[in-house]
């Protein structure tokens, strides 16, 4: 009698289970040698997304240490307020630096609340042993970790990754304690590196001019978060580096994450003329009005995104039709506060290119979700 997977080929079975959460690639791996076989192969784990808050402690299957060495790109889940959670989340991140060398890229979220005064060393420490073993890592992203990041993380991957093409470090945390230096040796270090995430104390003048080197390759994406008290205190980056950086990549996007830590002098300040500003988000505790018509006058040529938290005001409500007048090529527009109808009906008359919106004409219970435009 035929084994229920013998009906459809490896292929096939691999494209289906891919798909599956880790408990049923378990069951399935045991219904037969066919389906253990598909199971286990590369097609499945090349791309493996794991929730330590779904799938629960000890889910893990036997054979998981085996599959580690297939898994090129991986997306981590846990909640760090729970034990078994967090504990599974480091045993895996151990257990993959053991056996790293195919290692692609890695993605670590939180959910949930972290314990106070909780730094993370147990998580960190496994994301140090991943830098030190994954040569071949291309994409690290630890923006969603809620802990402190340090430029001794930085210098391991500088040492360990050379071929890092993305590195986000952008996270909300209170303290950023990277600094320029150990982003200037992560740039010696890591050539191809295309894409940086970074809280606006670890950049400096001379981070920009060694990125606008004559010898670096073209480089895509800046995400500044400016949201810590070492972010408010940085000084002002001159227009002229933006410039000269713009001119040497002229395909180069900053996405920039303002938030209430920060002073309306230090906002003058951040604000250059010459960034070419993507993607700007406002979250302020003071006046957003200035913010908003410096972009709509800056970065008309260059600005996709735009969020802005305020309150409703009438100063508000102009600056955002200027906005919508001057910056035809604005993807997405989501401002959380209402909003008059001119608002709307400007964005819908000079925004051709506009995907989706949160322009609310009253109150409503929220969350705002926001409106896709077909």
């Amino acid at each position: 009698m035929a084994e229920p997977g013998e009906k459809l080929p490896e292929e096939v079975l691999a494209l289906i289970f891919r798909h599956l959460p880790l408990r049923d690639r378990a069951a399935a791996a045991g219904v037969c040698r066919s389906w253990a076989a598909a199971a286990t192969s590369s097609a499945v784990w090349h791309d493996t997304n794991i929730s330590f808050d779904c799938e629960g402690a000890g889910m893990l299957p036997p054979y998981l240490s085996t599959c580690l060495n297939h898994v090129h790109n991986l997306c981590l889940e846990y909640k760090p307020s729970r034990k078994p959670s967090r504990r599974a989340a480091t045993e895996l991140l151990t257990a993959l630096a053991g056996r790293a060398p195919g290692l692609r890229g890695l993605r670590l979220e939180c959910s949930g609340e972290k314990p106070l005064f909780d730094a993370g060393h147990d998580i960190l420490d496994a994301v140090h042993a991943i830098c030190r073993a994954a040569r071949q890592l291309r994409h690290l992203d630890l923006r969603h970790l809620p802990f402190t990041l340090n430029d001794e993380l930085v210098l391991q991957a500088a040492r360990g990754c050379p071929e890092l093409r993305s590195l986000f470090l952008d996270n909300h945390t209170l303290v950023d304690s990277v600094g320029p230096g150990s982003v200037l040796k992560l740039l010696e270090a890591c050539p191809h590196l295309r894409a940086l995430g970074l809280h606006l104390a670890s950049l400096s003048r001379t981070v920009l001019e060694a990125l606008a080197a004559p010898d670096r390759e073209p480089f895509a994406l800046l995400a500044l978060r400016c949201a810590c008290a070492e972010d408010a205190r940085v000084s002002p980056l001159p227009n002229e580096a933006w410039a000269a950086l713009s001119h040497r990549h002229p395909e180069l996007a900053v996405e920039l994450d303002l938030e209430p830590a920060l002073s309306a002098e230090s906002v003058n300040g951040i604000l250059q003329p010459a960034m070419p500003v993507a993607a700007l988000r406002l979250n302020l505790s003071g006046d957003a009005v200035g913010p908003v018509r410096f972009a709509a006058r800056n970065y008309a040529a260059t600005l996709r995104v735009l969020e802005v938290r305020a309150s409703a005001s009438a100063e508000l409500n102009a600056a955002l039709e200027e906005l919508a007048a001057r910056c035809a090529g604005l993807h997405e527009i989501h401002c959380f506060c209402v909003v008059r109808p001119s608002v709307l009906e400007a964005f819908h008359a000079h925004c051709p290119r506009l995907r989706s919106y949160t322009l609310k004409l009253k109150r409503e219970p929220h969350p705002w979700l926001p409106t896709l435009v077909r």
